[in-house]
């Protein structure tokens, strides 16, 4: 029987360091930027700060070669006739990545559904707001001091309100205030909380760790 998969999409500018090609699109237009990729595609791409995140996630298949727990997909604002040197670091770097999405410009939301994907990583805020906005588990990263750790264990912190759980009550609170919000947590306390944006991403996590002895676990999760 086929295991569940993991589907995680990452941005192009997540998973590698595209600084100077998005610098060039801000300041000289989409033209200079298409060309400027097509003249470097034979460039590797160095790691962004997602690429050690991607790696730990890739990591969890070699305890399950012949049927992965997790997929990565690219999703690029690149267009396809540009996005060959982000493939070519993808070679380059030895990730396992077959499918990816070129949107050329448009706000990649709307492929994540059509992937599957259980969550969303990109540097682009706006990405990240209307993803969430349409019902997909989404988020941010930042940039930090190191790209890599030691490490190959993956630690996820989960927040509870409008992440693993809806916001039901918290917009009870911002539109009622804080005496409604008591009386509706009081006379909703023995009824659990529907479930947030994060619920299928972590119920896949969940799986993933049945899989494996808990005395090893090469994930953890905090919230």
């Amino acid at each position: 029987m086929r295991k569940q998969k993991l589907v995680v999409a990452i941005s192009s500018r997540a998973l590698f360091n595209l600084d100077e090609s998005h610098s060039i699109f801000e300041t000289q237009g989409k033209e200079a930027f298409c060309h400027y990729q097509v003249e470097h595609e034979d460039e590797i791409l160095e790691p962004g700060y997602g690429f050690s995140l991607v790696k730990k996630f890739l990591t969890i298949n070699e305890r399950c070669p012949d049927d992965p727990l997790v997929e990565i997909i690219l999703v690029s604002h690149n267009s396809a006739d540009t996005g060959l040197r982000i493939f070519n670091s993808i070679a380059h770097h030895g990730l396992a990545i077959s499918r990816a999405a070129f949107t050329s410009g448009a706000s990649p939301y709307n492929y994540i559904s059509a992937f599957g994907a259980h969550l969303f990583l990109s540097t682009n805020a706006d990405d990240v707001a209307k993803t969430l906005h349409a019902g997909f588990a989404a988020a941010i990263i930042l940039c930090g001091s190191s790209l890599t750790h030691p490490s190959d264990q993956l630690r996820i912190a989960f927040d509870g309100d409008s992440v693993l759980f809806s916001d039901v009550s918290e917009r009870i609170y911002q539109q009622s205030g804080l005496a409604l919000f008591t009386e509706n947590e009081r006379n909703e306390a023995k009824n659990p909380l529907p479930g947030g944006p994060f619920k299928d991403f972590l119920s896949a996590l969940h799986y993933i760790q049945t899989q494996f002895d808990p005395q090893y676990p090469l994930l953890e999760r905090h919230w």
